[in-house]
């Protein structure tokens, strides 16, 4: 129990400044000069067919390491399978994005240039991230794993509904992002169910999923530009959104809002 606790309390850390991550993103500031850009819903993609194409294989080589990584650290066999199906789902999307770059004559970089200091900043922590969970094992790694897939597939999932919205001349990337964005959001909820099971005396029955950066355009947090705050009703950790985070199952501690950067605070409910 004691392991799982710090589980969620580093879970909280991983990504730090989230909320003002999100607010760079909204206001695209840092953008390269000349770089040209989409702002749908607070998601910035490039409108460059190449450079969005290699975003989205930079994520799926990212989930393919941690998905190695959560069958090697994890403890719950269903954080092990759920590793295992990122490998072998993000393996295989990556493949069909590289034959449709390659059949248009695109050679995409396995780690694209940020566009903007937003971006360069996701990516410096999508590196603390990997870094910190080669550190951990067992629950503490469950926790940690899931919480961040949970973010981590919202971000996707947002990305890929700008590019739907933005890259509509390649009928062919339509068509993948489609049947991609499907399966992501399949991901999302899977981690966000494995990582309710994983909460201690179930926890997990209030908040918002624990997403860590970015807006939740799944539909389980809040659309637009920053997060739904607080991680799976914890109290342990304000993620830095501007909202906080639903009340827990009674007899658990729901999390409080908290300021962008800050801690929040927990309030227990009476038991009924």
């Amino acid at each position: 129990m004691k392991q799982t606790i710090q589980g969620f309390f580093l879970a909280g850390t991983l990504v730090l400044g989230g909320a003002a991550l999100a607010q760079d993103k909204a206001q695209g500031k840092g953008a390269a000069k000349g770089a040209a850009t989409a702002d749908v819903r607070g998601f910035i993609i490039p409108t460059d067919e190449k450079a969005f194409l290699e975003r989205l294989h930079y994520t799926n080589l990212k989930e393919i390491k941690l998905g190695q990584l959560a069958q090697q650290n994890g403890m719950s066999p269903e954080v092990k399978a759920f590793g295992d199906q990122m490998v072998r789902d993000h393996t295989s999307a990556d493949q069909r994005l590289m034959t449709l770059a390659q059949g248009r004559g695109l050679k995409l970089a396995d780690m694209p240039k940020g566009m903007n200091d937003a971006e360069k900043k996701v990516m410096a922590a999508d590196k603390a991230n990997q870094e910190k969970l080669q550190a951990l094992k067992g629950a503490a790694f469950d926790s940690c794993y899931m919480s961040l897939m949970v973010g981590d597939h919202d971000e996707t999932l947002g990305k890929m509904m700008a590019g739907r919205q933005t890259l509509t001349a390649n009928a062919e990337l339509t068509t993948m992002l489609d049947e991609a964005s499907q399966n992501v959001t399949r991901h999302r909820e899977h981690a966000y169910a494995v990582l309710g099971k994983l909460s201690p005396q179930g926890m997990g029955a209030g908040g918002t999923g624990g997403d860590m950066k970015g807006t939740s355009p799944s539909g389980a947090g809040t659309t637009g530009p920053g997060h739904t705050g607080g991680h799976m009703g914890t109290g342990t950790t304000g993620s830095g959104g501007t909202t906080g985070s639903g009340t827990a199952a009674p007899g658990t501690t729901g999390s409080g809002t908290a300021a962008p950067g800050t801690t929040g605070s927990g309030a227990q409910q009476p038991k009924k």
